[in-house]
């Protein structure tokens, strides 16, 4: 019998980390019936390691790849058509974004946040549905991390923000298009979580979110669980907590130009 298995990019922190120890601590099948293994994928060999000792139960399979290059997909191309494992969840966390104006950053900033963000995302997709099918009952699904900052054009943060767009997106469209195959598709869309994003984002200058935004700062261990439920659920979209969704409900009701008049005061400031 095939092994069923857990994907998790971006493992090795934040969001991808509440992930792998949400699942693999999950012995009750709270969630979705228990899988044999959780495989954690990131750069960081020595942090990998570490969340697989700590896991105590030796479920969770560290794959060191970069996913920003092709040698990275190929990595895990490679162990899934040599292992051929059925695939029960696949969540896409891996993400960057640094903040500042577009012309004041190198341009492999640029390219490696859409690489990420965009391009292995989807590529992760595309060489992982292969081995994805629903096992009776079985929930099976793709939980893709966009952001509520894809809901609008961001000055000053403006490739990240449209690299969220493209995966709100992208999720919508495949969970049309993967339904058929009885396979959930729903992007998340957070605001600030509790993560070392903040301090890689403005590249060392800030750890914590600072003005209005760090009122709004979310657990990712929280968002992990949420997450999880609103997938079984075949949710296509989950917009959290609730302030999120008055902006995402903003972006509907609220011309872009004021919107973007509002930031591009608020840049000058």
């Amino acid at each position: 019998m095939h092994r069923k298995i857990a994907i998790v990019t971006g493992a090795s922190s934040g969001i991808g980390k509440a992930f792998i120890e949400l699942l693999a601590g999950d012995n009750s099948g709270s969630f979705i019936p228990p899988f044999d293994e959780i495989w954690a994928i990131a750069r960081r060999a020595d942090a990998l390691n570490d969340i697989a000792s700590s896991s105590g139960n030796g479920k969770v399979v560290p794959v060191i790849a970069d996913l920003s290059e092709d040698s990275g997909i190929r990595t895990v191309e490679d162990k899934l058509k040599s292992e051929e494992p059925v695939v029960g969840l696949l969540v896409n966390s891996a993400g960057m974004g640094i903040k500042g104006q577009v012309m004041d950053k190198p341009a492999k900033a640029l390219d490696d946040t859409v690489r990420i963000n965009c391009s292995a995302l989807s590529r992760m997709i595309r060489i992982t549905v292969p081995y994805m099918k629903r096992d009776g009952n079985s929930h099976t699904g793709i939980i893709n991390i966009a952001s509520s900052a894809g809901f609008l054009p961001q000055p000053g943060f403006a490739c990240y923000a449209a690299s969220k767009s493209y995966v709100i997106s992208f999720s919508r469209a495949l969970s049309v298009e993967l339904r058929s195959l009885g396979i959930d598709v729903m992007a998340v869309c957070p605001g600030p979580v509790a993560t070392d994003f903040q301090r890689r984002a403005t590249e060392g200058k800030e750890a914590d979110f600072t003005g209005w935004r760090k009122n709004f700062v979310i657990d990712p261990d929280q968002l992990a669980r949420k997450s999880l439920q609103a997938s079984i659920k075949g949710r296509r979209m989950f917009v959290y907590p609730f302030s999120q969704k008055l902006l995402h409900l903003a972006s509907k009701l609220v011309p872009v130009s004021w919107i973007l008049g509002i930031e591009s005061k608020a840049l000058k400031e």
